[in-house]
């Protein structure tokens, strides 16, 4: 909470187990105020997104937030899923029920303008997918930055990629988008792959959350099972059926940003064809190099990138969280 006030929160998603991970958290988290959902393909087609983000809401009990359809394909890249992971369906193929809620009638950069201007106060905008909708909204309305108080978002990796060596899905999918949000003069945390893999909630509260009468905590329960923290364990290892929370873990640095050890480095995207597209490329150097020396500082944006993450902690927030929902 902000001065003990919920925090206007906007998610862009591609929904996507993990994403519906983040989405049973914002909900149930007194500290969150979910304001809107806006959809991009990624994991699967951004019709498929708009579906499972509106089932998840819906066995979520969440309050009736606006759902947008965004963008079915980066900016110029092709669209490539991730079903490989996220399932057919995107949500495990956890065979959920169709969503008796329906999307709002405007698409995803209109609502998303409509409701930044709209808060009374400053919203944190959360993207958890490829940026593509974030990259146009503020290309067509650069006003909105005025109302956002921050952008967290689970994208990039310091260290490993995991779409390609150095590059991260979310980036990868679409990087120019990913470089217009870089630049976009608001405060920026980088949810990445170097804290994203870390936290796993173990085995037994994943069986425990399974075997919940409530529809919400089983769903997430059977969502982290389809996420599994160590993937080509062997079936007598006990982190088996851990799982993941994945892209969650940028909600829980949103309620709870103690939680996340950030250091402000400078950060730029790879736009080059070749095997480094996508890179988030952090400087995390003490001190220039013979680059800067030779050919001059060149300005680019300064990210707040998570680099350490007290996984406890935020294990413990998001069972709390989800196993509790306040009424």
């Amino acid at each position: 909470m902000s001065n003990g006030r919920p925090v206007p929160v906007i998610i862009d998603c591609d929904t996507g187990v993990d994403d519906a991970l983040a989405l049973l958290f914002a909900v149930r988290h007194p500290g969150i105020d979910l304001r809107a959902v806006t959809c991009v393909a990624g994991n699967t087609d951004v019709d498929g997104v708009v579906r499972n983000t509106l089932t998840v809401l819906e066995r979520a009990g969440g309050p009736d937030v606006p759902v947008a359809r965004g963008a079915e394909r980066p900016l110029i890249e092709a669209p490539r899923s991730a079903r490989h992971v996220h399932g057919d369906d995107g949500m495990g193929d956890l065979g959920l029920p169709a969503p008796s809620r329906v999307p709002a009638g405007v698409d995803a950069v209109t609502l998303l303008r409509r409701e930044i201007l709209a808060s009374p106060r400053p919203v944190t905008l959360v993207p958890t997918a490829p940026l593509t909708n974030i990259a146009l909204l503020l290309r067509t309305h650069p006003e909105v930055t005025r109302n956002i108080a921050r952008i967290v978002f689970m994208g990039g990796a310091a260290a490993l990629g995991n779409a390609t060596p150095v590059a991260e899905f979310n980036v990868w999918h679409d990087p120019e988008a990913a470089a217009i949000m870089l630049t976009a003069g608001v405060p920026i945390t980088m949810y990445g792959l170097d804290v994203f893999t870390r936290v796993v909630v173990p085995g037994a509260d994943v069986r425990r959350l399974r075997a919940s009468a409530e529809p919400g905590a089983r769903l997430a329960g059977d969502l982290l099972a389809h996420r599994p923290a160590h993937p080509g364990s062997r079936p007598d290892d006990p982190a088996e059926d851990s799982g993941g929370l994945g892209d969650a873990g940028a909600l829980c640095a949103v309620a709870d940003p103690e939680g996340l050890t950030t250091h402000r480095l400078p950060v730029e995207v790879s736009l080059a064809p070749g095997p480094a597209r996508g890179q988030t490329v952090v400087d995390r150097r003490p001190r220039p190099g013979e680059s800067e020396l030779h050919e001059g500082t060149r300005e680019q944006p300064l990210v707040d990138v998570g680099l350490d993450v007290d996984v406890e902690r935020y294990v413990k927030l998001y069972l709390t969280t989800v196993e509790h929902p306040v009424p």
